[in-house]
């Protein structure tokens, strides 16, 4: 399954930044983003 990850902007919550990776990947993504405070939208990608 792949997924749609969109990195958020942090004043107004607009997207900066979308990429599509496998489930593998995700969990490395996340847990980058926690460790630097980003904010992400994760969906499905189709």
């Amino acid at each position: 399954m792949r997924f749609e990850i969109m990195r958020l902007d942090d004043v107004d919550g607009t997207a900066v930044e979308s990429t599509v990776v496998d489930a593998a990947s995700v969990k490395k993504i996340v847990q980058q983003a926690a460790a630097t405070g980003q904010r992400l939208y994760i969906r499905p990608a189709e």
